[in-house]
């Protein structure tokens, strides 16, 4: 699977940009605010329809224009075809092979992408939402199904917790209408949560075995999901249904008092666990730094073996973040297999063979050089 070529206008501090890439490695150079972020972001866009770096849209589309427009060719399964993307203030028109895709499960998947960024060394270290959305994002690629019940699940959510604000106690009425909205939540909730432990369980089958090599095998990795209910890999959805709607009737009261939903996928965590010690509390950065590398190498992996093709890995300034020793791991990994592409201000110090058969581009102020 690669990109042969990119198309942007009026996207972030590109007026007009139209690209062909090389289908191994490609490397992105140029100084800070000059555009090679907003590059790879307009490749993750193609992808998933929506940045990484801002849930504000408007943001994408450039100063006193009225739309973004991304397209792409995608060479996947032997076969070529076109994907688009226009932003607006309208909203977000998403074409796969010409065609307008009325719901984004339908569009996401067609292009796989895995994004490494500076950020993601957080995914051990930083927030819970961090790494339910590395969950979310991955997992719709390979199962567009699950963006919808995802879809599904926040818009309920969204609408419980507005009901709980405002409700008033002794209001049987708004009572009968959070049983119904609890119902509708439950559905989906056990949906993501049933699938979210199957991925986990292919994620960490990858993940460790990856770990222990760039350890040098003094390390292994374990990764467990920790759902805010009492429930296990091996229970069944319909049990995991039947458990949230005891726990929500327990959680009643105190949800009405605080006004918003208190257990749920949206409240769900992962834990690290290197040599069975929490990395995230116990963990050196640079245990912290071999679990987040591990995981994106297993992330391409366990891509490659649902999909069938490797993925195109973007790689956002995040070289200079890793040693020598894990730079060449990653590199040496990728080496040949994986459409990459390398953002970086500067070359020096990332001496590898595979950097060194990349084609070159360099980005100054939106305009890009061969």
């Amino acid at each position: 699977m690669h990109i042969q070529q990119l198309t942007l206008k009026n996207y972030r501090n590109y007026d007009q940009l139209d690209i062909a890439f090389d289908d191994k490695i490609n490397l992105i150079v140029g100084e800070n605010a000059q555009g090679k972020t907003n590059l790879m972001e307009a490749i993750y866009v193609l992808a998933f329809t929506r940045s990484h770096r801002t849930p504000r849209e408007k943001e994408l589309i450039q100063w006193e224009q009225e739309y973004a427009k991304i397209e792409g060719r995608i060479t996947k399964r032997n076969q070529t075809f076109p994907l688009e993307i226009v932003v607006s203030a309208k909203g977000k028109k998403a074409k796969l092979n010409r065609i307008e895709q009325q719901r984004l499960s339908d569009y996401i998947g067609a292009l796989n992408v895995v994004m490494f960024a500076p950020e993601d060394l957080t995914l051990v270290k930083g927030a819970p939402q961090i790494r339910r959305r590395f969950i979310d994002m991955e997992l719709g690629q390979i199962q567009p199904r699950y963006v919808y019940h995802l879809g599904q699940y926040q818009k309920i959510l969204k609408q419980r917790n507005h009901l709980l604000k405002q409700m008033q106690p002794g209001n049987t009425q708004d009572r009968t209408m959070l049983a119904v909205l609890t119902e509708q939540l439950i559905e989906h909730a056990a949906t993501l949560l049933e699938r979210r432990f199957v991925f986990l369980d292919m994620l960490r089958n990858w993940a460790n075995p990856i770990h222990h090599g760039i350890s040098r095998g003094l390390e292994s990795l374990e990764i467990r999901y920790s759902p805010t209910i009492e429930v296990s890999e091996a229970t069944n959805k319909e049990k995991i249904e039947t458990v949230y709607l005891d726990k929500f009737q327990q959680l009643q009261e105190k949800e009405i008092e605080r006004g918003t939903t208190l257990i749920g996928p949206h409240r769900d965590d992962l834990i690290f666990l290197v040599n069975n010690k929490d990395v995230q509390t116990f963990g050196s950065q640079g245990q912290q730094r071999t679990t987040a590398l591990s995981i994106k190498l297993a992330e391409i992996e366990l891509i490659r073996n649902e999909v069938g093709e490797y993925p195109v890995l973007l790689l956002d300034d995040v070289l200079s973040e890793l040693d020598d020793y894990r730079q060449s791991h990653l590199l040496n990994t990728i080496q040949g297999k994986v459409q990459t592409f390398v953002s970086t201000t500067n070359v020096e110090g990332i001496n590898h063979e595979t950097l060194k058969k990349a084609e070159f581009f360099r980005v100054k102020d939106g305009i890009v050089v061969t």
